[in-house]
């Protein structure tokens, strides 16, 4: 669904992702773990199609983000790790608006906003401008546009960021259900005990380098995801 081959990724004299490679399959959700500035945005905002890398290639479905990238978007949903809204539109407007880039239909919309809305306890606000949500609620919103359109493979900056315990259970049911389905999921997170109930795989980063990568049970064997990820970062 996903597959990272030898992504590097410079900052002037700064490697911020140094030939990484990964491969996400259908119905896992692999977790990206690693300090701050280990380069999971970076490899992130790589995948979708916002940053430019400097060499290797990363392919959606079988498709190149650099030669079709279109094609590629068109199978993705991301979730930065602050939300940048049109805080000028409400929140149904935009959705809406979501909705109409990739051509939802009027009744499939219509229906994934009303049960995400529900889900998110987001329904009441929808009529409101973004600019008085809180980022929470904006959090909850870009969750909403995300899954919209029904894509194929979701990638996740901090998703649980300020979101409440209730809404992130709800995330978290959202992510199985849609890999029970195919799709993949790669997503960052700092919280490693969510990583290590919630992900089929997991990556370990460190300096722009992967360290460590499989399953969960070949990355941390006997010991907590905690005491592995602390171990290889010392």
């Amino acid at each position: 669904m996903l597959r990272i081959e030898h992504l590097t990724k410079t900052y002037g004299d700064v490697k911020a992702v140094d030939d990484l490679s990964l491969h996400i399959l259908p119905g896992e959700i692999y977790g990206f773990i690693g300090h701050n500035g280990a380069g999971k945005t970076t490899t992130l905002k790589s995948a979708v199609g916002i940053l430019a890398f400097d060499k290797g290639d990363i392919f959606v479905d079988g498709l190149s983000i650099k030669s079709d990238p279109l094609a590629c978007k068109a199978k993705i949903a991301y979730i930065p790790d602050n939300p940048d809204l049109y805080e000028f539109m409400t929140g149904i407007a935009y959705l809406n608006f979501v909705a109409d880039i990739f051509g939802v239909s009027a009744d499939d919309r219509a229906s994934r906003i009303h049960n995400y809305a529900e889900v998110f306890e987001l329904t009441s606000d929808l009529a409101q401008p973004i600019s008085a949500y809180s980022h929470g609620m904006k959090q909850k919103l870009a969750i909403i546009s995300a899954l919209i359109h029904d894509p194929r493979l979701i990638l996740m900056d901090e998703p649980f960021v300020g979101l409440d315990p209730k809404a992130s259970h709800s995330l978290k049911e959202l992510m199985r259900e849609h890999c029970s389905r195919g799709g993949a999921i790669f997503f960052s997170t700092h919280v490693l005990e969510v990583a290590e109930k919630l992900c089929d795989k997991v990556a370990i980063i460190k300096s722009g380098r992967l360290i460590k990568s499989g399953t969960m049970e070949e990355v941390k064997g006997d010991a907590s995801l905690e005491s592995v990820f602390l171990e290889l970062e010392d």
